[in-house]
């Protein structure tokens, strides 16, 4: 049985007019990239139609919600000006909420407040902004006006911590926090990602993993992103569409230790993988 020290009881979340009952269970989130340069997935999707196709398989498959991001954050990735990022993630977005077979929410990933207006005129239900509201802190006050739930990631430049590096986290998310309620947001509309891949080196990563627990000290809900990261690539030294598995192994890591949603390319194996898990973790 789930026995974490979660500072927020289960509730109903409203994205928009979709409703997600966090805390009953763990929600998958799927990958939607529309860039020609991410990763894993890099120019697979990156038209109207294959996106639209894509949705419609991982939704099939059991995907809660649909992520589409327009610029890649890999390692050593070139920023693309909003224009361009607009360009990518629009259409893709107002086919989506149009399309008669897609009723999930679909998120913005972005950190460009700008980019996050415009996918929430477009019909968006979510901003997941991998700089945690930091890089520009208008994008909190963007959601908070369309009503829509933020996901704030840990970021930095750099591996360095001055200090043990989940309090460095910590410290972080207050800002976040700080920031998104200034903004207008209430508590049920803030959620925190640790940022796997993101500021922290393989082994910070590994450390991470294994004190998500500590994360919950916060009182927010927490979304895990890990889906092939490098991470789990030095671990079974495999490239990025091999490393299904080790995926899995960490997000089932991460459900038993209270996150709420996943983040991933491949939804089918975790649909079956967390329904098990949470069988398990979450009896009541």
């Amino acid at each position: 049985m789930l026995n974490l020290q979660l500072k927020y009881k289960p509730y109903t979340l409203d994205c928009r007019g979709h409703e997600l009952k966090i805390g009953e269970r763990t929600y998958i989130m799927g990958i939607l990239n529309v860039t020609p340069d991410s990763f894993s997935d890099g120019g697979d999707h990156n038209d109207v139609q294959a996106a639209v196709e894509h949705a419609l398989q991982m939704i099939g498959e059991g995907a809660d919600v649909i992520d589409v991001g327009g610029e890649s954050t890999r390692p050593g990735f070139a920023e693309v000006r909003a224009e361009e990022e607009l360009k990518r993630v629009i259409p893709v977005i107002k086919a989506l909420v149009e399309h008669p077979d897609i009723n999930v929410p679909i998120s913005i990933d972005t950190y460009k407040a700008e980019v996050a207006r415009a996918a929430l005129e477009a019909g968006a239900h979510m901003v997941n902004d991998v700089w945690g509201l930091q890089r520009e802190p208008e994008i909190a006050k963007v959601a908070a006006v369309y009503n829509a739930p933020v996901i704030a990631m840990h970021n930095q430049s750099g591996t360095d911590y001055d200090i043990d590096i989940v309090m460095s986290m910590i410290a972080f998310f207050e800002n976040s926090i700080r920031i998104a309620k200034a903004a207008g947001l209430p508590d049920t509309h803030i959620f925190l990602d640790p940022g796997i891949g993101f500021g922290k080196t393989a082994e910070q990563n590994i450390e991470v993993m294994g004190r998500l627990t500590e994360l919950h000290c916060l009182g927010y809900p927490i979304l895990l992103g890990t889906s092939r990261k490098s991470m789990i690539g030095k671990i079974l030294d495999l490239p990025p569409k091999e490393r299904v598995e080790g995926t899995v192994a960490t997000n089932v890591i991460g459900v038993v230790q209270g996150m709420e949603i996943i983040r991933v390319h491949d939804v089918l194996e975790h649909v079956r993988a967390i329904k098990v898990t949470d069988a398990i973790v979450r009896r009541r």
